[in-house]
């Protein structure tokens, strides 16, 4: 069997300013979203490109136009309480952008009605919020709209129902996405756009503090890295009908993920082995070929959740064949809709004899929005070398999906995995399951108690732990890393010691050989 193609899974997606040529893709998606409402003309996009076309964004997935925000800048007054949409956006064309302004003012954002639900607009809001920060604005301001209310105004007002929206008795699709973005109601505008009959001409005005403005500053300085939002799962086996309830269960701890606006999560080792339960019972090597023909479906699940929630997903490791070669193999599921690999390098005695596994040969590592990371399964973490040359290629964390069966296996891999942030001046989270599968032969019993470690130094964590479960109960834990703390204290800025910077080089080295090149670590 040929290795699977991942480019055939891959989402490609990303946020971009407007051009011209998304002209008609834009106004054939605002008449599904605005039915009976007035499109923009092309002179409308050509002058909002001209004035400010840092504000016109859209995010295009495989190359479709999907969602878009309009946007300029004015100048905060009072009286922008109390407006309608023709006067603040000049009946879209923004001449009235100005761009010595303090409020970035968001005239229109829409999805694509096939691709709602997938937070597409929280994208655009996050890239607003940057703009905002970025030309050091005070807030961003929006008039929205309330397609729901039509469907109330005869048994409540306007006020009533954003009241009951704020308050979650009333699902409007509109204000409470906008709330659940960090914007405040203000206030209710009347004949703000007249032909908006679903909210019955009404809009309500929201308002984004910006809390990094510092009035006066030509530009506000900031740190290169922000912190990153680590999600682990401590994941319970259990027993499966079908693929469908495995991918519920992963889409639950997905959705938490993303509600604490995690930048990544953690699936434990072989987790996928639970679908063994939904096929006929075989032998462990016959069984472990079994599962891996359930992984297209897995990719495509991940995929597709690591777009919808906005979080970069090291799904676990799974069993492939390629070429008739049993692998376990590590997934990361980039937000953007990329996909990079990992096969796992050490091959424990017990994936030998059981499943015949075979042994990856590559250490990877992997450039995301968050900065660079590798992978390491389970046993890998005890071999130091992996970890010294994944540092060497610029790793600031190691993530750890890891199955145990006993606590002396679980002690194995944490004490390895804190060993490795103290000789490389790093992060590394670890994820382990719980319970048991009794149908599954070598996977029968589990032990875990996942965690989040750094270096053992006074800037760090008491005791080195940033975070850490409950041995064998399923939960998750979150957890704020800092890497541009992490950056000064490997560069010398304070830490009792420097293992990464006093290695004996001329005593010892790392040799590294990858595509027929050796490289020295």
């Amino acid at each position: 069997m040929e290795p699977l193609d991942l480019k055939q899974f891959e989402w490609k997606i990303k946020v971009r300013q407007l051009t011209m040529d998304d002209f008609d893709e834009l106004v054939a998606m605002e008449k599904l979203c605005f039915p009976g409402m007035q499109t923009w003309g092309r002179e409308h996009l050509e002058s909002q490109l001209e004035h400010f076309p840092e504000g016109q964004l859209c995010v295009e997935i495989d190359g479709r136009v999907v969602a878009s925000a309009s946007s300029l800048i004015q100048i905060f007054d009072p009286s922008l309480e109390w407006h309608n949409w023709k006067a603040v956006a000049d009946d879209g064309f923004i001449r009235n952008h100005k761009p010595k302004g303090d409020t970035l003012y968001g005239i229109e954002i829409m999805v694509h009605p096939e691709f709602r639900g997938m937070k597409l607009s929280r994208r655009l809001y996050d890239a607003r919020k940057e703009l905002c920060r970025q030309k050091n604005l005070a807030r961003i301001m929006i008039a929205g709209r309330i397609p729901g209310y039509h469907q109330h105004a005869d048994e409540l007002t306007a006020r009533e129902y954003i009241e009951k929206v704020v308050d979650r008795a009333i699902y409007d699709q509109v204000l409470t996405a906008q709330l659940a973005n960090g914007f405040a109601v203000q206030g209710l505008i009347p004949n703000y756009l007249p032909s908006d009959t679903e909210s019955c001409g009404y809009a309500t005005y929201l308002e984004w503090a910006n809390l990094d403005y510092a009035s006066g500053a030509k530009r506000r300085f900031h740190h290169t890295v922000e912190p990153i939002r680590i999600c682990v799962v401590q994941y319970q086996m259990r027993s499966v009908k079908s693929f469908d309830e495995f991918a519920q269960q992963c889409e639950f701890f997905l959705d938490t993920a993303s509600d604490y606006k995690c930048d990544f999560i953690l699936y434990p080792e072989l987790f996928t082995t639970q679908l063994l339960s939904c096929v006929e019972p075989t032998r462990p090597g016959q069984a472990a070929r079994r599962l891996a023909e359930f992984t297209p479906q897995y990719l495509d699940f991940f995929t597709e959740m690591a777009v919808k929630y906005n979080v970069n997903v090291i799904g676990g490791s799974q069993f492939v064949v390629e070429h008739d070669t049993l692998y376990n193999t590590s997934y990361l599921f980039g937000r953007d809709g990329s996909i990079g690999k990992q096969y796992k390098i050490h091959i424990t005695p017990s994936e030998r004899k059981w499943w015949g596994v075979s042994p990856g040969d590559r250490v990877e590592v992997f450039d995301t929005d968050c900065g660079t990371i590798a992978i390491q399964i389970c046993y890998d973490i005890e071999f130091p070398e992996l970890t010294r040359i994944a540092a060497q290629k610029g790793a600031q964390i190691i993530f750890v999906p890891f199955n145990t069966d006993t606590r002396h296996g679980y002690l194995r891999v944490r004490h390895c995995a804190q060993a490795r942030c103290i000789e490389n001046h790093l992060y590394v989270a670890i994820s382990g399951c719980t319970g048991n599968l009794p149908f599954v032969e070598n996977a029968d019993i589990h032990y875990a108690q996942s965690g989040i470690f750094t270096p053992a130094d006074a800037e760090f964590a008491r005791d080195a732990v940033a975070a850490e479960c409950n041995p064998n109960v399923e939960t998750v834990i979150i957890h704020d890393l800092d890497f541009e703390q992490l950056r000064r204290h490997r560069e010398g800025g304070g830490g009792s010691v420097q293992n990464w910077n006093d290695r004996r080089r001329d005593l010892y080295r790392v040799v590294y050989r990858e595509d027929g090149q050796s490289f020295e670590v």
